[in-house]
């Protein structure tokens, strides 16, 4: 005859005879609601994935638009009409020669080099000085610290239109005017810039640099040796910026710089504007022209330009 003894389920390992098994607490009952989340039940439905698509491409399109119909009237020919009542955005005849027209307008060249010079100061001085004021704001103790950062909040609240008088006095005292030295130097470190490494920096277990004391290393080699390797995403995005902001600048060269030999970019694009004719695919072909720079240093640089912003919202 089988045996049909009700058999005993196995007990935990290393739990006690004569204790019943533990029931299943809240731990493990989130556990298995958080699967049964993850394998579908709170995913969105058709409809809410049509209205988020909707909604992406309806801002892609009004980001994009305007970058694509300076292109494609950089591309038309003068047989074109641009202002006709039912435009058309794709080019009829595709041409090249409105590029060239600009090179011999203005020097465009100079211009770039002149563009460029500015943005690497912009951008060195962001990039060293932003790095040292948000490693000194997050790791060293020092009087005066919090006092510091309030006035760096302060600064932020004072649009540059504010400031832009006072920033003109300062560097024609110095002997700076009109030249690219006195236009790169109010960018050479941006607060928020400062502001934005120094929440970097804290992101960093506060263990790391107590090990790096008691082993004895200096401020000097914890920034360089643990600080640096860990913000690289968010050094990334500072560089960007401060290079988009420079390059971009209209305003403050046209206010610093008198002599056309000194114009960055942005200033010599002005003369595309004829006295007595105005032709649009001019001005379409340097804007064109002046975002060649942007596009390869964000190709260069976007891999640890995302890891940075995701940094950002993950620990900020």
């Amino acid at each position: 005859m089988p045996d049909v003894t009700p058999r005993a389920a196995p007990r935990p390992h290393g739990a006690p005879d004569g204790e019943p098994e533990p029931e299943p607490g809240p731990s493990r009952q989130a556990s298995r609601t958080r699967r049964r989340g993850r394998d579908g039940f709170g995913s969105p439905g058709p409809g809410e994935l049509v209205l988020r698509y909707a909604l992406l491409v309806l801002v892609l399109l009004l980001l994009i638009s305007p970058f694509l119909w300076q292109l494609s009237t950089s591309l038309k020919s003068l047989n074109e009409d641009i202002y006709t009542g039912t435009p058309s955005f794709l080019p009829e005849q595709p041409t090249l020669d409105n590029y060239a027209q600009v090179a011999e307008t203005i020097p465009v060249w100079s211009y770039a080099v002149n563009s460029l010079i500015v943005a690497a100061i912009v951008v060195l001085g962001n990039a060293a000085g932003a790095t040292l004021a948000g490693y000194a704001l997050a790791r060293l103790r020092f009087r005066g610290a919090k006092l510091l950062l309030v006035g760096f909040l302060a600064t932020l609240v004072l649009p540059g239109e504010v400031t832009i008088i006072s920033q003109y006095i300062t560097v024609r005292g110095l002997g700076l005017a009109d030249t690219l030295l006195g236009v790169a130097l109010p960018g050479a470190i941006g607060m928020l810039n400062v502001l934005l490494m120094r929440t970097a920096f804290q992101a960093i277990p506060q263990e790391t640099d107590e090990a790096a004391v008691i082993d004895g290393a200096t401020p000097w080699q914890r920034l360089i040796h643990i600080g640096l390797p860990n913000v690289r995403g968010m050094l990334s995005v500072i560089t960007i910026f401060a290079f988009i902001g420079a390059w971009d600048d209209f305003l403050w060269p046209l206010i610093v710089l008198n002599d056309p030999e000194n114009f960055t970019l942005t200033v010599g694009l002005q003369y595309l504007n004829g006295t007595f004719t105005n032709n649009p695919r001019l001005p379409a072909a340097g804007t064109m022209i002046s975002f060649i720079p942007i596009v390869i240093l964000f190709a260069s640089l976007q891999r640890f330009f995302f890891r940075g912003v995701e940094e950002g919202a993950i620990k900020g």
